[in-house]
């Protein structure tokens, strides 16, 4: 380690004209962006000086908004790394060096800059771009992802292949700080010091997953950051210690306020004394300039000063904090690191929503937004009011799933103290902020571990209260081991709230719910519920929260359809159907009718029975359809079950599950070992679900039309028996 060289009057130099542009609106028209326009693949880049960098970033953030708002999308994370993701490909030689990025929500500067630029405003539509790197669309994309936390363990797994290979080439993982609280990302670096493996980790260190950052590794970050101290990197690869100026504006700072040993007024002209008093307590004399400290006296005080340095202490050479959002600062940075050998992390600090200032104050709302509506010139014009006619009133919008989840733990809170919320960093997306304002000694948000949310329900519920774990039916896929070990196994009283279960549309495949019915049905002691509407969503997670023993109560992303709940907190029986509507033969001859046809619908797919069965009775007048509500997947109403087989009425399952291990295969299981055990013949059977394939993003009605899950596909398949 080594002090300040004259090296650093580079950065100074460089960092001279440093600036960058704000915006406060997002751009109705594409922006003029000359540097931008000629970037066709990161090649491009090493054409400009670090001094034009920085007009690139200005435009390609500007062209960021202008497309996201066309689009819609993941936006705030996007716009925080636009510096960084420029510094990675202006240093680095992608595709051969391996750029892999953790979760890809920030991965749109990054497909601008390879040859997609065009089409992002596609991004998220059907056909178009996808909302996260994908193999199959780049080969600048290495690794496909969606989940947080797999970028270090792919990075590492590149590389292992490439020494063995005998490549040089590089690999990084940008990973953030939300996605740094999974444990497989530490599982990955503890491994990659191990294999004493050549491997780049950029920390994104903007205190944010999707909700704000907690627990102790984002402590310790700040701890990092808020010393206003770096361990910055010379010409010659070698660590040197700088200082760093810290801005009462910093977020993090005032996030992490009650950590700081002083105020934060003269937090900053305060810090190089509290260097000398470190220095006095180690028996070092007092220096007259940092800048001067000798290199052994300069080897001491980082050790002192960054004892607790965690990245130090697994094995990783550590080098920042830097500023994330200087980018002539970031590729000298990375072009001197590229140059070392073994396990590197760079730790680099940046804003969520930078550049853009609604998004920096409010990083949360500005995560993701919905696309802009256009607007026509000729309807901005004034129209006179015409008092003769009547004021239309517009309809109250239909509540979110996730709004009727929020609203019922709050009211179930307020009368049973016994109830305990759990979520691993999706607070806002689950409905819970309420909760968590007003129960706060109830309300534990883990970050980004789904396991250790399992874990620690289970280890609740052996003391008698009652957690609900609140979490998206893709992440629920993570603590599958600790459901079946740690809960059920044991018959503890956890309840699975499971939002954004069935196809979620513009998120794609990555993000689908549409695999939790068959992993949770094979496990025994699980209750699992299926709510058709709003009433019914509220009213089942009662019942599955007053039922003793393991339940879940799996409900989709986004509206229901405006259904009136009923909060006198209603018990549904476990495990019953309930018939929803019966279409009578009208046709000549009905009465006599041998045809009969029962569709058996689970969740949201009952309301698209009911129309579907309408539309078929018109072509089909001498057949009578049943449409029964099954609420349940397990247990399974058995006694409408053995009444269907006794009558031989054909039965339609409908799902917004894969149809393979699904709700109507246990539909099939269950009628097949009926039908051996009392010699009855099985009935025809048709199972309607999403077939076995990922279904690409599109808008939700795209998906379900892919899948013929709309009306028209239910009314097609369902022909199939009647002809």
């Amino acid at each position: 380690m080594k002090s300040v060289s004259q090296d650093m009057s580079k950065t100074k130099i460089a960092n001279q004209n440093y600036s960058l542009k704000t915006f406060d609106t997002i751009p109705m028209l594409k922006p003029h962006t000359p540097l931008l326009d000629g970037v066709d693949s990161p090649h491009d880049l090493k054409k400009f000086s670090t001094a034009q960098l920085q007009q690139l970033a200005d435009e390609l953030r500007e062209f960021l908004l202008y497309t996201t708002g066309v689009s819609g999308g993941h936006f705030g994370s996007n716009l925080g790394v636009v510096e960084l993701t420029i510094a990675l490909h202006y240093v680095f030689n992608s595709p051969k060096d391996q750029i892999v990025w953790d979760v890809g929500h920030q991965a749109y500067p990054h497909k601008i800059l390879t040859g997609r630029r065009d089409k992002l405003t596609t991004i998220r539509s059907q056909h178009g771009l996808t909302a996260f790197p994908e193999r199959h669309e780049s080969e600048y994309d290495t690794f496909g992802v969606g989940h947080s936390s797999t970028a270090i363990s792919a990075g590492l797994g590149m590389s292992l292949a490439m020494r063995y290979l005998g490549k040089r080439d590089k690999v990084v993982s940008i990973v953030g700080d939300g996605a740094m609280t999974g444990g497989m990302a530490f599982e990955a670096m503890n491994d990659a010091v191990q294999q004493n493996a050549d491997l780049i980790v950029v920390l994104n260190d903007n205190d944010m997953s999707i909700s704000q950052a907690t627990g102790g590794f984002s402590k310790h970050l700040a701890t990092l950051w808020q010393r206003g101290l770096a361990v910055d990197i010379d010409k010659n690869g070698d660590a040197i210690f700088t200082k760093r100026v810290i801005s009462s504006e910093d977020r993090r700072i005032r996030h992490y306020l009650h950590m700081a040993n002083e105020a934060l007024d003269d937090w900053t002209s305060r810090l190089p004394n509290k260097i000398v008093e470190k220095l006095a307590e180690k028996g070092i004399p007092k220096p007259s300039q940092l800048e001067t400290l000798p290199e052994k006296i300069a080897n001491k005080l980082i050790d002192e000063v960054f004892p607790e340095n965690l990245f130090k202490a697994i094995g990783f050479q550590y080098f920042g904090p830097f500023d994330g959002h200087d980018v002539a600062k970031l590729a000298q940075v990375f072009e001197r690191v590229k140059q070392l050998k073994g396990a590197v992390l760079v730790h680099v600090h940046t804003v969520k929503g930078k550049g853009f200032l609604p998004a920096e104050c409010d990083p949360i709302t500005y995560h993701a937004i919905t696309k802009l509506k256009k607007i026509n010139p000729a309807q901005e014009k004034s129209v006179p009011v015409d008092s003769q006619k009547p004021v239309t009133t517009v309809a109250t919008p239909a509540k979110k799933y996730s709004q009727v989840f929020g609203e019922f733990i709050c009211d179930k809170a307020a009368t049973d103290k016994q109830l305990m919320a759990i979520t691993p960093a999706m607070a806002e997306g689950s409905g819970m902020t309420e909760f968590a304002q007003r129960f706060s000694s109830q309300f534990f948000d883990v970050a980004i571990a789904e396991q250790h949310a399992v874990t620690l329900a289970g280890g609740m519920a052996t003391q008698g209260v009652k957690p609900i774990v609140a979490i998206y039916s893709t992440f629920l896929q993570r603590g599958y081991d600790q459901l079946i070990h740690d809960v059920a196994l044991q018959n503890l009283n956890v309840m699975f709230a499971i939002d954004r279960a069935g196809l979620v549309g513009e998120d794609g495949a990555t993000h689908a719910g549409v695999f939790d019915i068959a992993f949770m049905r094979t496990v025994p002691n699980m209750v699992i519920a299926c709510p058709k509407d709003e009433n019914e969503c509220y009213n089942l997670l009662n019942t599955c929260y007053e039922h003793i023993g393991p339940s879940a109560v799996r409900y989709p992303r986004g509206n229901g359809i405006g259904a009136e709940i009923d909060k006198n907190q209603a018990m549904y029986p476990i495990g019953k159907a309930a018939l929803e509507q019966t279409i009578e033969a009208t046709g000549e001859g009905a009465s006599n009718v041998a045809k009969k046809v029962a569709v058996l619908a689970f969740g949201t797919m009952v309301k698209t029975a009911v129309t579907a069965c309408q539309n078929l009775a018109e072509t089909y007048p001498t057949t009578t359809f049943f449409v029964y509500n099954m609420r349940f997947v397990k247990p399974l109403d058995s006694e409408l079950l053995d009444t269907l087989l006794a009558q031989n009425c054909s039965i339609v399952t409908l799902e917004e599950h894969q149809v393979m291990g699904g709700a109507g295969s246990a539909v099939n299981e269950y009628l097949v070992a009926q039908a051996a055990k009392t010699s009855q013949a099985l009935p025809t059977l048709l199972n309607i679900g999403i077939p076995d394939k990922y279904i690409a993003h599109g808008s939700p009605e795209q998906q379900l039309a892919d899948c013929e899950l709309d009306v028209a596909g239910v009314v097609k398949q369902m022909q199939t028996i009647l002809s």
